[in-house]
């Protein structure tokens, strides 16, 4: 007993230890990145661990391994009051009646606290199909698919939700991590296209921002069939996907980002949502090369002026180098273009912004100034940033992974809000 109680003691406190640190874009942060992410979404499990390795040592004088497992709990303990905190987002974006926004029906599907020690799966399950044609390249027989996700019992919102996965702009698929926040999604009453658009080398990002702009169009040119408004379809996506879908919402009228078939097509949307998507592409690719980079402060920033050779090793980075054709000293111009801090005016789209504050990927530094941004041009936004949270916190054991539910409390009235918002 004395050996377990020093092992569940330890296992607290390594995992807590885990949480902490702030990973780097090395090897060995990609490596410890996937132990973070479990450390995290099991962080009320390694609570509990810790807690009996400390009773453990108690009770059979392992004394050294109570102040241990006391430790480790507390700090896990302190990740799910920290992440499930409340704040006052709607109140500041809405209004202190925002609130009276959201229609008794919808309260009862939503979350009622921010974490639940096991978060029940959505009942009755919503009607999926899956593999859906939604365009199909000219000259071709090559259709972009997509999945509906529909209320199980035709009780529809009236709004869409349009989800696209995250991919680093050239890996993935729909359909990856994602069947939680559907099913939740749908049960509400909300409409969910999953699509699967094209990556990089196939196109490069005119066509990416391109086929969500498709995927805009086909919803509402079939919103009848799903029940959906129009004039209530919300754009939103992971990291990559977030990117795509802040980008399209921004600029539904954009003369280089619209297909030549979609001119005069109503392409607004109502809102967007953003699980940890980069909006200031020059400051993403500074961040993710930063293991060549001489350490300053708790940042790491490479000069513009680097080696151009050096800056297409850098792991990450080297993706958007290979699609725009070099680094932002010697493009400057494409990462502008398709930064989405560059489009930014009064009448954007209400938006969503969740990440967590230790991101190895997209900074959040950059999260916050692009929020500053929206709020002085006075686009109603919500910005909720997650304490010792990386990338990817959504993705992993949803009915138990506090980060999850508390993000996902906040979706659920967002879009509730622009359900019924007029």
């Amino acid at each position: 007993m004395i050996i377990l109680a020093f092992i569940l003691s330890g296992l607290s406190l390594l995992m807590s230890f885990l949480l902490i640190i702030r990973l780097k874009v090395t090897l060995l942060g990609l490596l410890l990145w996937s132990l973070k992410l479990f450390a995290g979404a099991l962080s009320p499990f390694w609570a509990v661990i810790g807690a009996v390795g400390a009773l453990l040592g108690w009770v059979y004088g392992a004394f050294w391994a109570v102040p241990i497992g006391l430790l480790g709990a507390g700090i896990m303990i302190w990740y799910v009051i920290g992440v499930s905190r409340d704040h006052k987002g709607f109140e500041n974006a809405f209004g202190v009646g925002w609130k009276s926004l959201i229609s008794p029906e919808q309260t009862g599907h939503m979350l009622k606290r921010r974490w639940t020690p096991i978060l029940m799966k959505a009942s009755p399950l919503p009607i999926c199909e899956h593999n859906i044609p939604f365009w199909t390249i000219p000259g071709t027989e090559r259709e972009l698919l997509c999945d509906i996700w529909s209320p199980p019992d035709g009780k529809a919102s009236g709004l869409a939700f349009i989800y696209f996965h995250g991919s680093g702009w050239h890996i993935g698929d729909k359909d990856f991590g994602t069947r939680p926040l559907f099913n939740h999604l749908a049960v509400q009453g909300h409409t969910v296209m999953d699509v699967s658009y094209r990556l990089f080398p196939e196109v490069d990002m005119y066509g990416m921002i391109g086929d969500v702009k498709r995927a805009v169009a086909w919803m509402k040119t079939n919103a009848s069939r799903y029940g959906v408004d129009p004039e209530k379809v919300v754009l939103g996506g992971g990291s990559a996907g977030a990117h795509l879908a802040i980008l399209a919402a921004y600029t539904p009228n954009h003369v280089e980002f619209t297909a030549e078939e979609l001119n005069g097509a109503d392409l607004s949307v109502r809102g967007v949502i953003s699980y940890y998507g980069p909006t200031d592409l020059i400051a993403f690719y500074r961040q993710t090369g930063q293991q060549r980079v001489k350490h300053q402060g708790d940042r790491y920033y490479p000069p513009l002026s680097m080696d151009p050779d050096a800056h297409k090793d850098m792991r990450n980075a080297g993706r958007l180098d290979k699609i725009f054709g070099g680094h932002p000293e010697e493009v400057t111009d494409m990462y502008q273009l398709f930064s989405t801090n560059a489009y930014i005016h009064p009448d954007c789209p209400p938006t969503l912004l969740v990440q967590g504050e230790h991101d190895r990927s997209v900074p959040v530094d950059a999260s916050y100034t692009f929020f500053n941004q929206l709020v002085e041009a006075g686009v109603p936004a919500v910005n909720v940033v997650f304490p010792w949270t990386d990338h990817g916190f959504d993705l992993l054991l949803p009915q138990v992974n506090p980060v999850f539910q508390s993000a996902l409390y906040d979706v659920d009235r967002f879009l509730a809000i622009l359900a019924n918002k007029n």
